[in-house]
Parts: structure tokens; sequence; C-alpha cells
């Protein structure tokens, strides 16, 4: 098995998209899209582990790859999540290299980790079908973890140096609230710690990755090196849409005379 997402962490970066309606339908349509990868959020969208593995399942046969968030560093939801078959992980509210540590032996199997054997029952080998599932796994598992406080960008030199970690994914909104400046991702304080992040996170050689539906905001974090940098959210690009659709005629519309 090989972990087409991991690999192209290394290669360049990878353009993705938030998808927070929890509907397989919904993600199969953003698969055709053809981003990079596609975020399946189990913290802020309504998902659980069955919703989560019907939108797998619906964009298995498309050439983006999914990257499930968990709704918390939560070891049993893990090993869940591992055994349908999600094989990048995104951590939310990781503050220190310790809590960092702890994920990447809830992803591994023994000896490097504790994460329980099922794989004979579980999607994630196809159900026994892959043979060499349980020797391939610790290594294709691809483990981002968010530093999204003041406390992990404290520790992020020693959360980026934690073996097994992949990646660091930068949380603003809650990095704004963390720093005093509760939905203004924007501010000039906040900005400048995600920039001092990114570049920590990228100078250890550990790939970078944000969440902004700001084009220009994005190429700025490309441009500084960010590795896997989601561009939209489903929930977003619908209201948005739909709201503007409307206000085309309900701005517009002449009055009809009276009788």
């Amino acid at each position: 098995m090989h972990n087409p997402f991991k690999q192209a962490l290394q290669e360049r970066a990878q353009i993705g998209l938030w998808l927070s309606l929890a509907n397989a339908y919904s993600a199969e349509l953003c698969a055709t899209a053809n981003y990079d990868w596609l975020l399946i959020d189990g913290e802020h969208a309504p998902n659980n582990v069955q919703t989560t593995l019907a939108q797998l399942q619906a964009v298995a046969p498309y050439a983006a790859q999914p990257v499930v968030r968990a709704v918390t560093a939560d070891v049993p939801l893990i090993k869940q999540l591992l055994d349908i078959g999600a094989h990048n992980l995104l951590i939310p509210m990781i503050d220190t290299p310790e809590q960092a540590r702890a994920m990447v032996r809830a992803t591994r199997y023994p000896p490097d980790g504790i994460r329980g054997v099922g794989a004979a029952v579980a999607r994630a080998s196809r159900w026994a079908q892959d043979g060499q599932y349980l020797e391939t796994a610790n290594d294709n598992v691809c483990l981002l973890v968010q530093a999204e406080t003041q406390t992990a960008l404290g520790n992020l030199q020693a959360i980026c140096a934690v073996d097994g970690v992949d990646g660091v994914f930068i949380g603003p909104a809650d990095l704004a609230a963390s720093l005093g400046h509760r939905g203004l991702p924007s501010h000039p304080e906040v900005q400048a710690a995600i920039d001092n992040a990114i570049r920590t996170i990228v100078a250890s050689g550990k790939a970078a990755g944000i969440l902004t539906g700001d084009v220009a905001l994005a190429k700025h974090y490309l441009a500084l090196g960010a590795r896997f940098v989601a561009v939209g959210i489903d929930v977003t690009l619908l209201a948005q849409a739909s709201r503007k659709l409307l206000q085309e005629f309900r701005g517009n519309c002449p009055k009809l005379p009276h009788a």
C-alpha cells in the first residue's frame, strides 16, 4: 500500500477544499473538481464514523486525497478512523510535543504504538485482501497535527521535532481567539504569528498547512512554503453562491404596478 498524499507533500504544494456538509453526495461532487486533497471535517461538522466512512467511499474513485479531521485527540476514535480506511489524519488542539507523541503512538501498531490490531475485519486492509497491510500500515499513515493556541506556538519547534508527525496545520480561528482577537484572524498580530509559525514549520522540514478562503492570503502562505493549503469550504461556497444569486433578483426586480 502506498499513500499518495504523504508522498505528494514531499514534492509540491497541495491545494485542498474543506468538506463540512457531512454528506457523501456533495463530497463526491467536490471530488470531481480535482483538488489535491479534501478535508472531511469531524470537528466542526456533524460527522460521525459512519458518515465519514460514506464520504471516504464516495471520493475513493477520484484523484483527490481525503484527509479526516477527528473531533479531538481521542485514541479509540483514531483507531476507528484508521480501520475505516482514513490514511491521512488531522488532529486538532495539539499543544505540546507529549500530546503529539501520543498521537503518533495512537496511529501505529505495536511495538511502535498502541493501535489495536483488527485489520482483518476492517476496510483499511480491504477485509484482509491486502496481505501486507499490517507490515506497511505504520509507514503509510500521514499524521498532521493542529497548532492553534499560544501554548502550541511556544512549543512549535518541539512539536515539529516529534518523529512520526508529518505536518503541522495552523488553525487561524482558534489562534486568533487565543491571542485575544476572537473572530479576527486577519488581525496583524495573528497574521504575524501565522507567518512566523509557517516559517518555523518549513525550517523543521515538516509540511505546513492552513485554511483560508482569501485568495491573496492563500498565495502568500504558499509563497512562505506552506505545503497543504485549503482554499475554500463547501458550506461557505454554497451559502455565498445561493445568496448572491438571490440578490441578483431581489435587488433588481422592478416593483409591480399598483392595480
